[in-house]
């Protein structure tokens, strides 16, 4: 196990009673990290001897899980890592790589720590989860719990999408509109869960959000022949994302995987930059306007922040900020060229690439991988505007008139 610091020792030991056996806890730039008995043996096997437990507990033993089996119904992880020949052409970048979290039971990357802090509730006997979210976790939550057969009481702005809304109520959960924001919605739900022994499942909050999310690095790592990329483009909202995928690859290295760390690269919206500011003044994250129609990343108070900006700055990679204007672009860049439906925040990563690359912070024969972490399912109104359908009678040569016209 990882050495635990005498400053982190209470935090250590609330972290274990509360349900982290295989893991010990230190502080971490502001929030309690879990670390494990590095080695080798902790990887899963290359080749077919290694095929087994498919999705996110292929990787159980960097997990803070004890041995035995996963209750967790819902299929999880094993996303997949898509070469898009039409969008690499688009954006110069023939190396670039889309990591499709789109794929999840709810469309988001939310899906893993919403897997992960369930199936820890479900071995503690738990009967009710909460979280706060501008929509993608509180709908991934009001799902998984459906599933698990536990209760969902999630909190959400007042202004929440309406296409986020409809699963949480669909899946049973019971959902609190709060008229003061996110920001109060997340220190309302955090309150409720301390004072009726609900699970908190909320992010950066619980640490097993952060052990679920790394796995997006092992995949990539896995899916790219066991190598390392040049780079890794993530959207920052709370940071806890990127937070995860750095200590994703830190820990395959501590592992003893072979290659350079990749440089991790945040994008925010440009109205919501409190991490793109510290990064460019060399100082603190310090609290923000949060103002985009992004609102996955629209957070001026990142509760990961300070953690998301360490990453950036130890792997020597950098910060950007990108308009709305470019995210609507992103977002028909990659329903058009790679066949991906992508909401604002989900296409900020590929926004962030483009700029990433103007600013010469890419190269050209760069392995860069570009996270798409949300469905454009859920926020039909930005997806690409529609082509005109034509209309036929049913015969061969009105086809072959309209495709002609």
């Amino acid at each position: 196990m990882g050495h635990v610091t005498s400053a982190a020792a209470i935090a250590a030991d609330a972290a274990l009673r509360e349900g982290f056996p295989t893991a010990e806890a230190a502080a971490a730039h502001g929030q309690v990290e879990l670390r494990y008995a590095y080695g080798a043996d902790l990887l899963p096997h290359a080749g077919p001897e290694g095929a087994g437990t498919p999705g996110m507990w292929r990787y159980e033993p960097l997990l803070p899980l004890p041995p035995g089996p996963v209750a967790y119904p819902l299929a999880v992880g094993g996303t997949p890592l898509i070469a898009p020949p039409a969008l690499r052409r688009a954006l110069g970048l023939p190396g670039l790589w889309l990591k499709d979290e789109t794929r999840g039971p709810s469309g988001s990357n939310k899906d893993r720590a919403t897997a992960l802090v369930l199936e820890l509730a479900l071995r503690a006997g738990a009967g009710t989860v909460t979280c706060a979210s501008t929509g993608n976790v509180a709908a991934s939550l009001a799902i998984g719990a459906a599933a698990a057969g536990l209760r969902a009481v999630v909190f959400v702005p007042a202004a929440v999408a309406a296409g986020k809304l409809v699963p949480m109520l669909a899946a049973g959960a019971q959902v609190v509109k709060v008229r003061a924001g996110y920001e109060a919605a997340f220190g309302l739900s955090r309150q409720a869960a301390a004072a009726f022994g609900w699970v908190d499942r909320n992010t950066g909050a619980n640490p097993a959000t952060v052990e679920a999310k790394k796995t997006v690095a092992f995949e990539i790592w896995e899916q790219l022949g066991r190598r390392m990329p040049d780079a890794v483009v993530a959207p920052v909202g709370d940071g806890v994302t990127l937070y995860a995928l750095g200590k994703g690859f830190r820990e395959l290295a501590a592992c003893g995987a072979p290659g350079r760390l990749p440089r991790i690269v945040g994008v925010q919206a440009e109205g919501a930059q409190p991490v793109v500011r510290a990064w460019r003044a060399g100082g603190d994250v310090r609290t923000a306007a949060g103002q985009s129609l992004a609102d996955g990343i629209a957070v001026g108070a990142p509760v990961s922040g300070g953690a998301a900006l360490h990453e950036i700055r130890g792997s020597g990679g950098a910060c950007v900020a990108v308009a709305d204007a470019a995210l609507l672009d992103a977002i028909a860049l990659l329903a058009r060229r790679a066949g991906v439906l992508a909401e604002p925040a989900g296409a900020a990563a590929l926004a962030g690439a483009a700029r990433a690359k103007a600013e010469g912070l890419l190269g050209d024969g760069e392995t860069v991988v570009a996270l798409v972490t949300g469905t454009g399912l859920k926020t039909p109104q930005y997806l690409p505007a529609p082509g005109r359908a034509v209309e036929v009678q049913g015969r061969l040569d009105e086809v072959e008139a309209a495709l002609a016209g």
